[in-house]
């Protein structure tokens, strides 16, 4: 009996200490915060990504519009499953915002998921996509980042029960489910669909919403923009592969022209959260859009991913 109990008290803390280090947050390497660092932030092609980030639609106060969407006081309450987390201020304010980052701290919230208290950051912030974006893009989105105004409004709290507000524990789901690597397989795609896949994959982070989720919140890898449930409950978000209902038959030109227009083929517009993205997708160059078009063409059919 001693035996047996001395091989359980050795096999819990062997496990507790594997645990420990799987949820550990991990960081970006420091050659590659250096390599980041040492790039001259381009401002003006930073606003370009700001954009297909949708960084205001998160983060400017609910409601805003104008030159207010570029006030990232934050306030924006996104649903969820597991609770409702409240976008925060990611103004130039030094105490309420990311002011006071450095380059690191930015490149490591982005790219990894990490705080720059060294803690997880839940992915409601969608680093998941974000972390395939590029050293130039990380530096050149901080230029515009470090131009916009400052507000010190306080971030408000996220509202998640127990066991999801333990942070640490998103080192285990980031064990399971963060990747930097593709979500398809295009077999060497031409120039323009590998641009579309950079932006719908990393800085539009369109599967955010249009992918499937398991229950405890990773996407459903083989179906990738099938569409899904919406997380406030209310209807779906379309499947936009070729094999969608809605939009399957749409041509690369009539993906592009909604894009930049708010209009579909049938003479409907926009409508619910996309209004918000189409939006953000006009500010984007007409190459862009093309882009994204012919990434989306490109892609597996792929029955609707809610049903």
């Amino acid at each position: 009996m001693k035996r047996l109990a001395l091989g359980l008290g050795v096999a819990v803390v062997a496990g507790a200490g594997i645990a420990f280090a799987v949820t550990a947050p991990r960081p970006v390497a420091a050659e590659r915060l250096d390599a980041i660092a040492s790039i001259e932030g381009d401002a003006a092609a930073g606003e370009t990504l700001f954009w297909a980030g949708g960084c205001a639609s998160c983060h400017a106060a609910p409601g805003a519009e104008g030159d207010a969407k570029l006030m990232l006081s934050g306030g924006v309450r996104l649903a969820s499953d597991f609770g409702t987390f409240v976008a925060p201020n990611i103004s130039s304010d030094p105490e309420a915002g990311i002011g006071g980052w450095s380059i690191a701290d930015f490149a490591n919230a982005m790219l990894a998921g990490v705080s720059p208290r060294g803690e997880h950051y839940y992915p409601a912030f969608p680093y998941t996509s974000y972390t395939r974006m590029n050293d130039r893009d990380i530096a050149d989105l901080f230029a515009f980042f470090k131009t916009l105004p400052s507000s010190d409004v306080a971030s408000l709290p996220h509202q998640i029960g127990f066991p999801f507000n333990i942070r640490r524990s998103l080192g285990g789901w980031k064990f399971l489910f963060f990747s930097d690597q593709p979500h398809v397989t295009l077999g060497g795609p031409d120039t323009e669909i590998a641009r579309g896949q950079y932006l719908v994959e990393g800085p539009g982070h369109c599967g955010e919403c249009h992918t499937p989720r398991n229950l405890i919140g990773g996407f459903v890898s083989d179906a990738w923009l099938s569409g899904a449930q919406n997380p406030d409950g209310e209807g779906v978000i379309p499947n936009i592969t070729p094999g969608s209902k809605s939009i399957g038959g749409w041509s690369k030109s009539d993906i592009a022209y909604y894009l930049e227009s708010g209009f579909t083929p049938d003479f409907d517009s926009a409508g619910g959260s996309m209004v918000d993205v189409q939006k953000n997708m006009a500010k984007l160059t007409s190459g862009d859009r093309d882009a994204i078009a012919a990434y989306l063409k490109a892609l597996p059919k792929r029955d609707n991913g809610w049903e």
